[in-house]
């Protein structure tokens, strides 16, 4: 396993916990608009037809030849806000995304989330 660098090459791999289970397959990245380094993966969860995208720490993200290693597990992962696959994250839901796995959201007005 190595650090992550470059998240967005690794794009429709498997992510998996620190178990080893999959938590599903990576969607996107999204940076924090402060520090424009990747804070959150999209992961898609689900079964054809009924899919949808959760947000996932980017944090200590390690690279595996066949997959992304996210330091949550599956089941906290599972639970964690989401969107629809076409969907987009609106501004007022942010909080709540880094509220689920209890990190600092802070007070600013401006949006700390941003896809790449």
């Amino acid at each position: 396993m190595f650090p992550a660098e470059s998240l967005r090459d690794w794009v429709g791999m498997k992510v998996i916990d620190p178990a080893d289970k999959s938590i599903g397959s990576l969607e996107a990245v999204y940076v924090d608009t402060i520090t424009d380094e990747p804070s959150f993966l999209t992961v898609k969860v689900g079964v054809i037809g009924r899919q949808r995208l959760v947000f996932v720490p980017a944090f200590g993200a390690t690279v595996t030849p066949k997959a992304v290693r996210v330091r949550y597990a599956k089941a906290l992962a599972r639970e964690a806000p989401s969107i629809d696959t076409d969907g987009e994250l609106l501004a007022s839901d942010e909080p709540a995304v880094f509220a689920h796995y209890e990190l600092d959201y802070g007070t600013g007005a401006e949006r700390r989330l941003a896809r790449r």
